[in-house]
Formats: structure tokens, C-alpha cells, sequence
């Protein structure tokens, strides 16, 4: 069977590993790792959110193109159980003439990365993906479940949010838990959730992610920019040559519950 090292797991997910750079496949130059970010302003591409916590981010100073480390290993098909029929896809851009999304989990407007079915039109956030099957909540004493739709027969009956009283959106997905009746808004119930799509953190006057923390990515020099970006090119052409003798294996998807 053998063992798979980190690289062989980036390799699947669409994303070259190379030290401390990666090429992902939503855009073409090589991603540099910032350590420790000093200041919290640098938002990432993908699930648009700041960083809030110092989490590990890869940049692209000419572009100022960032990713989240986990949203850089999002994996390229995803089965998720809010939508049995059809597998989904990430999309680094929204498809949409509008250049946005409407996310059908939350509710809420995206610019970023998005799990998608282009044949019934439907789009995730990639945090929305990923939202536990359950949790607990400070105004309530049992853990709420995740439903994917109204949580009663009729479905014309109107329900509102448990934690901040707003009427909710029938066709979005809540935290509920049946024995109380007690329901939540995905972003109430989880506020790490919420999404600020970057049409609304971008000032037009300067740009989204010009800060101290580049200054990090401009110490690596373009020579050593070259050497990578002709070692990676070599590993992904090599990799694609053996995805093409492997053809006729079946692709890997990857299911959430």
C-alpha cells in the first residue's frame, strides 16, 4: 500500500508543495509562506475572512493574491451531504456575471472560493462546507443539530432565529435542536462563519492587503523566484504525465457529513 508523505496529499488536492512555497492551481505564480503575519490585515482569497488569528498565510507580493494554509488544501471535489445529487466544485471565482455568489447555506454574498454545482446552480462558502454536524450554544442547553432546510412540515410557516430574533431565510441551512424548538442562524450559532466578501473591505483607494507582512514575501529575490517556478513547473508536468497513464482510475472525491 505504502505510505503517502505531505507532498503525495497536496499532489491530490491540486496544490504543488515545495519547502516553504506552493503552487496552487488558482493562480499562476508561486505562494510564499508569511510566518506570523504582524499586522491583521492581510484577508485571504479564498474564504475572505482577515487574519484574525495569525494563521499560517501564502502570498503572492506582485498580485497580492493570499490563501489560508487550510484553504489552499481545500480539496477540488467535495460530496457534501446538502446536496446528494451531483458532487461539487471548488471554483476560485465566482462563475456569475455578477462576479458573486449567493451562498445557499448562509445566505450571505461571496467574491471568493466556492464549492459548486454549475447544473443546479448552487454555491458554498468554503466554511460553510465545512460546518459541524453539531454543536453547543451559549443560550441553550442542548446541542443543536445541522439541518439543511426548514425544520417543519409546513413549509410555508415562518420561524425566526432563537439567538438574535431575526425571521430566517427558508431555503438556508440552521442549527436546531427538535426537543426545544430552539433554532439558529449559522452565523449566530457559530460566529467564526461569518463572511465579509471583499467588495466591502477593499478601500479604492488603496489596496486590500497592503501592509508590513509584505515585506516578508519581498525578501525572497526573483532569481530564487525562477529556480522554484522551473522545479515546479518540472514536478507538475511530471505529476500530469502520470495522472494521464492513471487515467482510468476513478478521481478521488472527498465526502462531508
Amino acid at each position: 500500500m505504502g505510505r503517502k508523505n505531505r507532498t503525495d496529499t497536496a499532489l491530490s488536492q491540486g496544490t504543488t508543495l515545495y519547502q516553504d512555497n506552493q503552487v496552487h492551481f488558482s493562480h499562476r505564480h508561486i505562494l510564499k509562506l508569511i510566518n506570523s503575519p504582524s499586522e491583521n490585515t492581510l484577508t485571504c482569497n479564498a474564504c475572505e475572512q482577515q487574519n484574525i488569528s495569525n494563521k499560517p498565510f501564502y502570498g503572492c507580493n506582485s498580485c497580492q493574491y493570499f490563501l489560508h494554509e487550510n484553504c489552499l488544501n481545500a480539496p477540488r471535489f467535495l460530496d457534501h451531504s446538502s446536496h446528494p445529487s451531483h458532487p461539487l466544485t471548488l471554483h476560485p471565482i465566482p462563475t456569475y456575471p455578477t462576479h458573486t455568489y449567493l451562498c445557499d447555506a448562509c445566505g450571505s454574498t461571496g467574491n471568493g472560493f466556492s464549492f459548486s454545482c454549475a447544473r443546479c446552480q448552487f454555491d458554498i462558502h468554503l466554511q460553510c462546507a465545512s460546518c459541524p454536524s453539531s454543536l453547543l450554544v451559549e443560550k441553550h442547553p442542548h446541542q443543536l443539530e445541522l439541518i439543511f432546510g426548514p425544520p417543519y412540515e409546513d413549509k410555508d410557516v415562518e420561524y425566526v432565529c432563537d439567538v438574535c430574533d431575526a425571521v430566517m431565510n427558508k431555503d438556508n441551512w440552521l442549527y436546531y435542536c427538535a426537543d426545544c424548538d430552539f433554532g439558529a442562524h449559522l452565523q449566530c450559532a457559530s460566529p467564526e462563519l461569518v463572511v465579509y466578501p471583499r467588495s466591502r473591505l477593499i478601500n479604492s483607494n488603496s489596496y486590500p492587503n497592503a501592509n508590513s507582512a509584505l515585506e516578508m514575501i519581498n525578501a525572497v529575490n526573483e532569481t530564487s523566484d525562477h529556480f522554484f517556478e522551473y522545479q515546479l513547473a518540472s514536478r507538475m508536468a511530471a505529476q500530469l504525465g502520470e495522472e494521464m497513464l492513471d487515467s482510468g482510475r476513478p478521481r478521488r472525491r472527498y465526502i462531508y457529513y
